[in-house]
């Protein structure tokens, strides 16, 4: 879905012209349509990826040895 928000975005849609066309694949709200407010955390989120990935690299490796112990 995130992709799906991303590329139409970048066509010039907004996000609430765009909620209603993706429709949640999983989970309790199987087959609704997700709130705004989820999809800019997803955006948001998404940004921050894109802006420090080193942490998020930092951050998994942190997990994965935190697991082996």
């Amino acid at each position: 879905m995130l992709y799906t928000v991303l590329r139409r975005r970048a066509a010039g849609e907004s996000v609430e012209q765009i909620r209603p066309d993706l429709i949640i694949p999983t989970g309790k709200r199987k087959g609704q349509n997700p709130g705004l407010a989820s999809i800019y955390r997803a955006l948001a989120e998404y940004e921050k990826r894109q802006t420090y990935p080193e942490a998020v690299e930092q951050a998994h490796a942190d997990f994965a040895a935190l697991q082996a112990d």
